[in-house]
Formats: structure tokens, C-alpha cells, sequence
């Protein structure tokens, strides 16, 4: 039988092993090193703290406190590659009689993207949509060129983010619907001509507004408030709501799942509704040009209609008295008084 003399030989081998060994210094080398970037070497950023400031060198900027002008513009940008962070503060003038802007751009500017603060003069509505007061002209606005034939000098790549804007004669946040501009969880309110304009405009409210509310190319998600322009209007305009005196509450392309009202236009006027409400005092409630379908119109007016398309789909219309549906193609479409005008009927009494 053999003996496996592994095991001994290896206790052999470690009664031999020194007892000790080398432990090296025993003062502590220092405090630790950091191990992380400050926010600075990450995006190194430039405080504003004082107003009138123009920023002419790309880059990060930032406001360190709340800043006031007493005429002009309070931050001129006039380059490229800017973002700006207002920082929870806010930007006003006190100048007697509105004039400049809270954010200027120069023209023809890209890649801009401000956020997270607010703009604030002295401009009221007397209460029949006629403005005036002390403060700002814009909110946010930029320098545009007549070239001849039109004016150009619109930002391109510009985005705005959680501004708001309060007491403007002239334009809340105009970023121009021509190319990529963004504007998106905003507020503008007692604004003289427009609310907020943009390519694309989400998530935003412009109320008391002189002229349209909400513009842009897509807007979703939005109320607008206005006196002689669309409340909300819009190349395709989705889940808003609009209420204008002389103008129209919701005007479209397309409209879907909108909700417009007037006092003296179309509450809802569309070339395609669907899944909308208009409803207008002395005017048409719902205009849909081509299609119209689960769509409401009603109207206060006995010579106006309350909905009118060319085709109609599981449409109603409340009127008092007069025409509640004017169409060509109607189906499955109700009036709950009043008379139809309708050429071709179908799925109707």
C-alpha cells in the first residue's frame, strides 16, 4: 500500500516560512487625491451677474442673481454654440415705456438653447386688448433682415426650455416657425402681440395675448389665449385648447383632439378635425374644409352653422335654431335642433 507524502511535505514547508515581514512606512502619505472632475472642467461656464451683458464667445453662461435694466436689452447674444441658464432667476426693466428685449439675438444665429428662468415688465391690458405700460418690448426675440423680398435672420437649432415671460408690448418668446426651433414647457402671459412661436411648441400656456397665442409648425399640448388672433394655431395642432375673442380658438391643418372657442370666429376651424369641439358665439362653431369625423360644432348665432365640412363623420351640432350641419358627404352625423344642409346622407334619419 502505498503513502501519500504530499500533505506532510507541504506542512513541512510552511513551519519553515518567516515569521514576519516588511510593513513599510506607517505614516499616512496625505489627505486623498480627488477622483472626480468639478463641474467647471466638465463645462467650464461664465457668471452673469449684472445687466446690460452681451455675450459675443461660444460657450456656457449662467446667471448668479436676479438682473434689472432700466432700458435696452438685458442680455444681447451675438454668437453661436450659447447656452444660457437663467438659474431660477429673473430678468426685468423698469424702462417707462416698453422698448428692448429680456434676451436679444442677433441675426441668423445656431445653436442656442436657453432655460429654467424668467422675464418680467410692467405692460398690462386695460382690459379690452389694448396694451401698454413700462418694461420690455420681447421677452425673447431676434434681430430680423429684409432682404428685398422677405425677412429673413430667423435662429436655427434654437431651443427654449421652462422660461417664462410676463408683461411684454411686443412678443413673449418668438423663436420664428421657419426652421429648428423649440419651445417647450413655457409660460407667456399679458403679451401685446404674440405668446410664444416656434417650429415646434409642447407643454407651453400663452395667455391674454394680442395677437395669436400658441404658433408654430406642431403644437401639442397647449392653451393659448388671445383677443384679435388664433388662439392656437398651427400646421398640425394636437390635444390643445384655444379661446379668442375676435379670432379663431383653434386653427389647423390638421386638428386632432382640440377644443376652440370664439367669441366672433370660428371656434375650430381645420382642412381635417377630428375628435374636436368648436364652439362659437355669433360664428361658425367647427370648420372643417375637407374631413370632419367624431368631431362637435355648435354655434350661438342663428345665421351661422354649427358645424360645416365637406365630408362628415359621426359628427354633432347644436345650434338654437338655423343650419346645425352644412356638408356634401355626411355620415352617421346627428343635429340636436335646427335643420341639415347636406347633400349626401348616410347612417341618417
Amino acid at each position: 500500500m502505498k503513502t501519500n507524502f504530499i500533505y506532510p511535505l507541504i506542512l513541512v514547508a510552511f513551519c519553515f516560512l518567516p515569521s514576519t515581514f516588511g510593513q513599510g512606512a506607517l505614516t499616512p502619505p496625505g489627505a486623498p487625491a480627488p477622483e472626480m472632475k468639478t463641474l467647471a472642467q466638465i463645462e467650464p461656464r461664465t457668471p452673469i451677474s449684472s445687466a446690460p451683458f452681451t455675450i459675443t464667445n461660444s460657450g456656457s453662461y449662467y446667471l448668479t442673481t436676479n438682473l434689472t435694466v432700466s432700458s435696452g436689452n438685458a442680455i444681447t447674444i451675438a454668437t453661436n454654440g450659447v447656452t444660457l441658464d437663467l438659474g431660477g432667476f429673473t430678468i426685468a426693466s423698469t424702462a417707462p415705456s416698453a422698448a428692448g428685449a429680456g434676451i436679444w439675438l442677433t441675426s441668423s444665429l445656431r445653436n442656442l438653447a436657453i432655460f429654467n428662468g424668467f422675464i418680467r415688465s410692467g405692460v398690462t391690458n386695460n382690459g379690452s386688448g389694448v396694451y401698454g405700460g413700462a418694461g420690455f418690448q420681447d421677452g425673447i426675440n431676434y434681430q430680423s433682415v429684409f432682404n428685398g423680398h422677405t425677412y429673413v435672420g430667423f435662429p436655427v437649432n434654437a431651443r427654449v426650455h421652462g422660461v417664462s415671460v410676463f408683461g411684454c408690448l411686443g412678443n413673449g418668446i418668438y423663436l420664428s416657425n421657419g426652421d429648428s426651433t423649440t419651445v417647450e414647457f413655457c409660460t407667456a402671459q399679458t403679451i401685446g402681440g404674440s405668446g410664444i412661436v416656434a417650429a415646434v411648441v409642447k407643454q407651453c400656456v400663452a395667455l391674454d395675448c394680442g395677437s395669436a397665442g400658441i404658433y408654430g409648425d406642431v403644437v401639442a399640448d397647449c392653451e393659448g389665449q388671445s383677443y384679435a388672433g388664433a388662439a392656437v394655431d398651427g400646421n398640425i395642432v394636437k390635444d390643445c385648447y384655444g379661446t379668442s375673442i375676435t379670432g379663431m380658438g383653434i386653427s389647423a391643418n390638421a386638428a386632432e383632439n382640440c377644443y376652440g372657442t370664439s367669441s366672433s370666429n370660428y371656434g375650430v376651424s381645420a382642412n381635417t378635425a377630428m375628435f374636436c369641439y368648436g364652439n362659437s358665439v355669433s360664428y361658425v362653431g367647427l370648420y372643417a374644409f375637407y374631413l370632419a369625423t367624431s368631431c362637435c360644432g355648435q354655434s350661438g348665432s342663428v345665421s351661422q352653422m354649427g358645424l360645416y365640412a365637406l365630408n362628415a363623420a359621426f359628427c354633432t351640432a347644436i345650434v338654437a335654431s338655423g343650419t346645425a350641419i352644412e356638408a356634401t358627404v355626411a355620415n352617421g352625423c346627428y343635429a340636436s335642433s335646427g335643420t341639415n344642409l347636406i347633400t349626401y346622407k348616410y347612417n341618417m334619419p
